[in-house]
């Protein structure tokens, strides 16, 4: 953030007068910033947060009474997996009865910006996704499971990795148009490839396509437990890679009170749901 916006007019006044220094030049760009502004704004940026944190902290929070909104930025797979049932779980508890979740998609190009300007003040999404200035904690960790619906004449006998890669899929591809995913790189390292002919924009239209169709796909595990019986769930005949899920926050939200409650709710509720998960997996 530029020292402008973080002191004002006045203050950046009072700042130069203070160091002696003019700190921004004019070019034929606008202002140019002195060596001296250019190497301020890291430590001040920081001075700055550390002072929000202590006077947002010091604000006395009840979840019970008061109000307040909180705007979640996560892919449909995110909100299926985790956010629906925890909005449900918040909701039922009665502990925040002012709070309001406001879910919308994830742009990880555009999510540190999101974030500077308020727009966005939690985050949910692959650490990849993670811009390095911004504070993160880990979530859960996801793997992959092979689904078609029940009845397909493929499942009548084991699918092994050829057959798998003959069978029709579909696969998600969230900015549009590809047809290959990490699993591709696997099979293409065996000298095998298989026959995506549907790219769906959204892991919804994947699940409703196989259950219509002979289309198979490969998922993530936690969009498919729960659901109605339509669908069989079979582990994938080859090794898929798996990923994480984070949450990202910024600074400017770190030592909010009530934006801290949320994310520490959070994490309790996927930690919950990741240990009911394997208590469930390792029943006969």
């Amino acid at each position: 953030m530029a020292l402008g916006a973080q002191f004002g007019a006045r203050g950046l006044d009072h700042l130069r007068k203070m160091l002696g220094d003019p700190l921004f030049v004019p070019s034929h760009r606008g202002m140019t910033p002195t060596p001296l502004a250019l190497g301020l704004q890291v430590p001040l940026a920081a001075a700055l947060a550390q002072l929000r944190d202590l006077v947002t902290s010091a604000r006395a929070f009840d979840p019970a009474r008061d109000e307040f909104t909180v705007h979640v930025a996560c892919s449909d797979y995110v909100q299926s997996a985790l956010l629906l049932d925890f909005t449900l779980a918040l909701r039922s508890q009665g502990g925040a009865p002012g709070l309001r979740i406001a879910l919308r998609p994830a742009d990880a190009a555009r999510l540190e910006a999101q974030m500077e300007k308020g727009e966005v003040d939690v985050a949910v999404l692959t650490p990849e996704g993670i811009a390095e200035p911004l504070r993160s904690r880990p979530l859960f960790e996801e793997r992959y499971v092979f689904i078609a619906r029940r009845g397909h004449p493929a499942l009548r006998r084991p699918v092994d990795v050829q057959r798998f890669c003959e069978l029709e899929h579909v696969m998600v591809s969230p900015r549009g148009g590809s047809f290959a995913t990490p699993v591709d790189e696997v099979l293409d390292a065996q000298g095998l490839r298989r026959r995506v002919v549907v790219s769906a924009s959204t892991f919804h239209s994947v699940l409703d396509l196989v259950e219509r169709s002979d289309l198979v796909a490969l998922v993530p595990a936690r969009l498919v437990e729960g659901r109605p019986n339509r669908l069989r769930v079979l582990e994938p005949p080859l090794p898929v890679p798996g990923f994480a899920i984070h949450m990202a926050w910024h600074n400017r939200n770190h030592g909010d009170a009530a934006q801290r409650w949320v994310r520490e709710q959070l994490v309790a509720f996927a930690r919950e749901v990741s240990v009911m998960q394997k208590t469930d997996s390792r029943r006969p």
